[in-house]
């Protein structure tokens, strides 16, 4: 079954080609488009895609509220929402992680890796390219916690092992490259993520990532 996406950005020259891109691939098929927020939110209903290619600022309604509405509580459907954004908008994708949103990617990536990220949202996972994560938590430490305030009662629901984990999430490592950090299998990573998701309540990786900085228990630009 190919993985059906639905493109919402307000500017169609961009829509084109993401299509032309993505149609390209055997295993994606676009299923409709969008040009604001509330288009959006109808495509959805009606088309009920997997992935939402979703653009940021958007006239009517912006990509953060389309993305909170997508992805909450009272969701009609399975889709998962990956951002496209510009460096000069980081703000706008701190606040799209927190309402929901799988991951995020630059507007002007290779082609091959928009592919990619979508194959990734698609399987449940989360698009958090280390560099770009990095980059944006960098930007923001002044808003985040030093580390130095007392953790969350939450956190002490996680073994040490957990801990170590949901740290190296939040740095943006894949399993597999936790897996060779920690020299467990990918198996047990996985293992040790769905623990970590259950217990502190959170719904993916994105997620995890934003409470680990947010918590304290991981401080932006730390190794």
């Amino acid at each position: 079954m190919a993985i059906r996406v639905l493109l919402v950005d307000d500017q169609p020259l961009l829509r084109t080609g993401f299509r032309m891109i993505l149609e390209a691939e055997q295993d994606l098929a676009v299923v409709g488009e969008a040009g604001d927020g509330l288009q959006a939110l109808d495509q959805v209903r009606a088309l009920q895609p997997d992935v939402v290619l979703m653009d940021i600022r958007m006239p009517r309604m912006d990509g953060v509220e389309a993305t909170r509405q997508i992805t909450g509580p009272d969701r009609s459907g399975p889709a998962k929402v990956l951002v496209l954004t510009t460096f000069d908008l980081d703000e706008y994708v701190v606040e799209a992680l927190r309402a929901g949103a799988s991951g995020f990617l630059l507007k002007d990536a290779p082609a091959n890796e928009l592919v990619q990220a979508i194959r990734v949202v698609a399987a449940g996972e989360a698009m958090l390219a280390p560099s770009i994560t990095r980059r944006l938590l960098d930007k923001y430490a002044t808003h985040l916690p030093s580390g130095e305030e007392p953790v969350p009662d939450t956190l002490h629901t996680l073994t040490d092992r957990e801990v170590e984990v949901l740290k190296l999430v939040a740095r943006g490592l894949s399993n597999a490259e936790i897996a060779a950090d920690l020299f467990v299998s990918e198996t047990t990573v996985k293992t040790h993520v769905g623990h970590v998701l259950t217990k502190l309540g959170l719904r993916d990786r994105v997620q995890a990532a934003v409470y680990a900085y947010e918590s304290g228990l991981v401080r932006p630009g730390a190794q």
